[in-house]
């Protein structure tokens, strides 16, 4: 009975070695793969601090091109102001000439008579003296 008490322990010696070893093994695989994890983080770490940076430069860019805009668009206004002057003079400008036309259209219509009058004698006389 004892051969088989120590046979017993014998085999759970060895069934816990075999089991330490494969532990011991899959340690050292998750060892590994931890440092690889770790290494792979310190990388992406530093390049968020790079794209950190480059987007800082970049908004700050994109800052200066809005002030840059907005400086243009306010120095505009004036040139569109100007030109909403222009309209309303050319505009009061057409409506008074569209009233001097309208009262004095019999005028105008003699003073067109006239001058279809005179070309015609004038091309008459021309006509004659050669």
């Amino acid at each position: 009975m004892d051969i088989i008490l120590y046979s017993s322990i014998a085999l759970i010696a060895i069934a816990f070695l075999i089991l330490v070893i494969y532990v011991v093994q899959t340690l050292k695989t998750l060892q590994t793969t931890l440092q690889h994890v770790a290494k792979t983080v310190e990388e992406v770490e530093k390049q968020m601090h790079e794209i950190g940076k480059e987007t800082a430069q970049l908004l700050h860019k994109t800052n200066a091109l809005a002030d840059d805009v907005h400086k243009k668009a306010e120095s505009l206004q004036s040139v569109f102001d100007a030109v909403k002057q222009v309209g309303v003079t050319v505009q009061t400008f057409s409506d008074s000439i569209s009233k001097t036309l309208t009262t004095n259209e019999k005028k105008i219509t003699q003073a067109i008579r006239w001058g279809q009058t005179l070309i015609e004698i004038w091309t008459k006389w021309k006509e004659k003296r050669k």
